[in-house]
């Protein structure tokens, strides 16, 4: 900790004493807010992760591209492994909010497909979750890990799933909607942690959001029914299913993943995995049964 708190005080861009304060959430990374001469910020640490196909230079580019969308607060500062933006003073969304509040949610979604790739500078990032799903099941194989021998089973679901998907235009997408990376500073909300960030698919985010949060059946219909304007038909339903198993099983794979290649203080990758596996049962009994 006294070599994070070092490399915050020696950035370039303080006035004055600074107060620095851990910020809590961050399952990859982390934050903390810091006071200097009066004003506050947020300082975001962290290092490429390429078994997560994590990019901290590309996930810079999009975080100002969200912030020209108006989705995202401005980056005031960034140079390798660190990110400094504004601080919003904000709370986190609970899965409870999402549930209560996904109509606000919603816009968030949409101003990112449609206005996000306007003003995204470099190379264009890229999410199919079912190449991640392929390429995490490689690096478990690989590590030895306790549960390499489900990795069969799983994805053979998940080609199931791929082939449930149904045509779509190609949307930048956010692609990592835990409830934790909405804020809501009491007048509007916000899109932050675009880590994942990428053209894809408008349903995975639809179906990441609800997975995550845990929105009733009726909620996901009219989230559906909201986005694309038209009430859900049966191709579409199935298609949204296949994706939520799918998103649901990503996110168990990525805490799997995690458990063998990182480590933060007060996380615990291999509970997360556990708890999103017991999700994605869930999730793809309900596929399998609605065929």
């Amino acid at each position: 900790m006294a070599d994070v708190l070092e490399r915050i005080r020696a950035l370039p861009i303080w006035s004055g004493p600074l107060e620095i304060t851990p910020l809590g959430g961050g399952l990859s990374n982390t934050n903390f807010v810091v006071e200097d001469s009066g004003r506050r910020v947020v300082v975001r640490l962290g290092v490429d992760l390429p078994f997560h196909h994590v990019f901290r230079e590309r996930e810079l580019a999009t975080a100002r591209a969200a912030h020209l969308a108006g989705l995202s607060p401005r980056i005031i500062h960034a140079e390798p492994g660190v990110t400094v933006t504004a601080y919003l003073g904000a709370r986190p969304f609970t899965a409870e909010d999402v549930r209560a509040e996904w109509r606000r949610v919603l816009p968030l979604i949409r101003t990112a497909h449609s206005d996000m790739a306007e003003h995204l500078v470099g190379p264009p990032p890229f999410f199919w979750v079912f190449h991640v799903i392929r390429d995490y099941a490689a690096t478990l194989r690989s590590g030895g890990h306790r549960l390499a021998p489900h990795l069969g089973r799983w994805l053979a679901e998940a080609r199931t799933y791929e082939a449930s998907q149904v045509p779509m235009p190609i949307v930048f997408g956010h692609h990592d909607l835990l409830p934790a990376n909405i804020l809501d500073d009491g007048s509007r909300l916000w899109l932050v942690d675009w880590e994942y960030g990428g053209f894809g698919t408008p349903l995975f985010d639809l179906a990441n959001l609800a997975g995550n949060a845990g929105l009733p059946f009726d909620a996901e219909q009219e989230l559906l029914a909201g986005y694309f304007g038209r009430p859900t038909d049966a191709t579409l339903l199935r298609a949204y299913r296949a994706m939520k198993a799918a998103s649901l099983l990503r996110e168990t794979l990525w805490g799997l993943v995690s458990d063998l290649h990182m480590s933060v203080a007060g996380v615990d990758y291999d509970a997360y995995a556990a708890e999103n596996l017991d999700r994605y049962e869930t999730a793809r009994v309900a596929f399998e049964e609605a065929l």
